[in-house]
């Protein structure tokens, strides 16, 4: 109804009205004054049975406030509570957000996509293009890292559109970078900047999939690691289809089983 709810704390009376006789109308005022939000109030409630220097405790305390603020309408006033509670309790906003998009994504869809199942062994592209098991779960990953931890900085040169091998991880990707390019660091509502049904099919079970990402900046050097690989092999390969050219002279010959030469050996060093 777009009420201020507001919960007044009276301890030593039983009433407002005992505690005014008792204390006086002046303290009455004060302790109106000092009258907390209904969100503050419920985190205070949710908090009052849990230890949180308890780890189990602390993800039973994150789980439950990811669930109240999930509920609210006013993203400002989320914003709002997320920086409060996340600096009063030392839990990282990321942490927060991940969670709340967690439950919005599931509500959205009525967890009816939830209980698809996602053929991840192989996708076959209209082109033809088959794509690994390793190849799709590293650009979902991708697309995680993008959207729950903001990685668009560490990974914007490292990996385009182009690399990208699904058609609707290519889309995803495109617009995501356009969202960042415009200053849109925090991208909360992500299934509303795509329209087709696939597009957020697809990018819903992204999210709600866990990658066992536990450390950020360790999952984006091992995709820095993959797609530079990738990309070696491809060179390799483009060198391998030229060398089939019976035209070419011996110097270029010589020259591209140099660039081979030294594109094998980086791979078999494991230097990438």
């Amino acid at each position: 109804m777009g009420c201020d709810v507001r919960i007044l704390q009276l301890e030593g009376a039983k009433d407002p009205d005992e505690y005014v006789i008792k204390y006086g109308s002046g303290k009455f005022q004060k302790a109106v004054g000092e009258a907390i939000s209904l969100i503050e109030y419920k985190t205070k409630l949710i908090k009052k049975d849990l230890n949180l220097e308890n780890a189990n405790d602390k993800i039973k305390f994150l789980n439950e406030i990811a669930n109240l603020l999930s509920k609210m309408d006013n993203k400002i006033e989320m914003e709002i509570y997320v920086d409060k509670i996340a600096k009063e309790y030392q839990i990282s906003k990321e942490a927060i957000y991940a969670q709340i998009n967690k439950l919005n994504y599931a509500t959205k869809q009525g967890g009816k996509l939830l209980e698809k199942k996602m053929p991840i062994t192989h996708i076959q592209e209209k082109k033809g293009e088959e794509i690994s098991k390793e190849q799709l779960r590293t650009e979902n990953t991708v697309i995680f890292l993008l959207v729950q931890y903001q990685a668009y900085p560490e990974l914007k040169d490292v990996i385009s559109p182009g690399d990208f091998k699904l058609e609707e991880n290519k889309i995803i990707l495109q617009k995501l970078y356009e969202e960042f390019e415009k200053g849109n660091s925090n991208i909360k509502n992500v299934l509303e900047l795509f329209q087709e049904e696939k597009v957020i099919n697809h990018l819903t079970e992204i999210l709600m999939t866990d990658f066992g990402i536990t450390e950020k900046e360790k999952s984006i050097k091992e995709i820095k690691i993959f797609y530079q690989r990738e990309k070696k092999l491809e060179q390799k390969n483009v060198i391998l289809r030229k060398l089939e050219n019976d035209k070419l002279d011996i110097e270029e010959r010589k020259q591209l089983e140099k660039q081979l030469n030294e594109i094998i050996i980086e791979l078999a060093k494991k230097r990438i």
